[in-house]
C-alpha cells in the first residue's frame, strides 16, 4: 500500500498522537449500547512470504484464505475493487471458518471509472454477487475516486439512499476537501441520520484522514504502517487508549484493519494490536501464532 508513504527518515519528525475527539463523536458514542465487539484482520491472505511466519512452514497457498481465517475474524477485502464474480465468492466462502466476515469493497466500475453516476445496474450486479457471501458478509465498504470532492456530496448523497437499507456502509474519502476544519458538517449529518459510517484512515503522509469522526457507534479503522518502525508501535498504543474510551463511552463494535507499505510486517504489528487490547482493554481476543518465534 503506497497511499501515505513518507520516507522513513521523516518518520520521527510527525506529530502521530490523536486528534481529541470531536463533540459530535462524543454524542452518538452517548447512545452506543456499548459491549464491543471486535472485527480484526489485515488486508491481504495470499502473502506467500507470510509462510513460515503467520502460516505454517509448507502451506500451500490454496490453503492461505482457511489458514487466514482460522487466525483472524476478518479481512478488509480488496478483490472485489477489481472484480466481483459469484462463483469466487461461492469459493471464499466455503474456504472459511463459521463467523469468520468479509468487507468487501465496492467494485472500481462503480467507484473510479462511473464514480457513483448512472450506476444502477452494477450496483445491482455488485449487491447481488456479495450477497453470496451469506452470514459472513460485514460492511461495505465505499472509497470514491481521490477526485471526488465536496462538489460531488449530491451525487454522494444520490448514491447512498440507492444502496438497500439493510447494508452496513462504512464510507473513506480521500480528497483533502471533505477534511477542511475536520469533517465536513453536511456530509456528517447526511451520514449519521442515515446510520452510516465514517472509515478512519490513519497514515504517516495523510494526517488529515485521521478526522476521529464517527457517525455510528461503530468505528472502522484502517492503520497504515511503516515496517515495524518504532512510531508503528507507539501510534497502536494511543489506538488502543483511544478504544478504551471509545469501549468506555458505549461503541458497539470496532473493526481495525492493518496495511503495511511492505505488508510482510503487518502480522507482528496485528498481533501486537491485539496484545494490547487484552492487556489494557480487558479484552480476549485469540492472539495470533507467529511462526517464527
Amino acid at each position: 500500500m503506497e497511499f501515505g508513504k513518507v520516507d522513513a527518515s521523516q518518520l520521527d519528525l510527525i506529530d502521530f498522537k490523536l486528534p481529541p475527539d470531536p463533540t459530535e463523536t462524543k454524542e452518538v458514542l452517548a447512545k452506543g449500547k456499548g459491549k464491543t465487539k471486535f472485527y480484526i484482520g489485515c488486508a491481504k491472505w495470499g502473502r506467500k512470504d507470510w509462510v513460515g511466519k503467520l502460516y505454517p512452514p509448507k502451506t500451500k497457498e490454496k490453503d492461505f484464505l482457511h489458514y487466514y481465517s482460522t487466525v483472524f475474524n476478518s479481512i478488509e477485502f480488496n478483490g472485489t475493487f477489481y472484480n466481483a464474480k459469484a462463483e469466487n465468492i461461492r469459493k471464499w466462502y466455503e474456504q472459511t471458518v463459521e463467523e469468520f466476515i468479509f468487507c468487501p469493497k465496492f467494485t472500481q466500475t462503480i467507484t473510479h471509472l462511473k464514480r457513483l453516476k448512472n450506476t444502477e445496474k452494477e450496483v445491482d450486479d455488485f449487491l447481488q454477487a456479495i450477497s453470496e457471501f451469506k452470514e459472513k458478509l460485514g460492511p461495505v465498504f465505499l472509497m470514491p475516486h481521490p477526485q471526488f470532492a465536496t462538489k460531488n456530496l449530491e451525487t454522494l448523497e444520490v448514491f447512498i439512499n440507492n444502496i438497500p437499507t439493510d447494508i452496513d456502509l462504512f464510507l473513506e474519502l480521500r480528497n483533502d476537501s471533505w477534511y477542511e476544519n475536520g469533517y465536513n458538517k453536511e456530509l456528517f449529518s447526511f451520514l449519521k441520520k442515515n446510520k452510516k459510517g465514517t472509515i478512519i484512515t490513519d497514515a504517516a503522509g495523510a494526517r488529515n484522514f485521521v478526522h476521529m469522526h464517527l457517525t455510528t457507534p461503530q468505528c472502522f479503522i484502517r492503520f497504515v504502517g511503516n515496517a515495524l518502525h518504532k512510531t508503528d508501535y507507539e501510534r497502536i498504543d494511543d489506538w488502543v487508549e483511544r478504544i478504551k474510551q471509545w469501549m468506555e463511552a458505549g461503541l458497539e463494535k470496532c473493526y481495525f484493519f492493518m496495511h503495511q507499505h511492505e505488508e510482510l510486517h503487518s502480522p507482528a504489528l496485528i498481533k501486537y494490536f491485539i496484545e494490547q487490547l487484552n492487556a489494557r482493554c480487558g479484552t480476549n481476543i485469540k492472539v495470533p501464532e507467529m511462526q517464527s518465534e
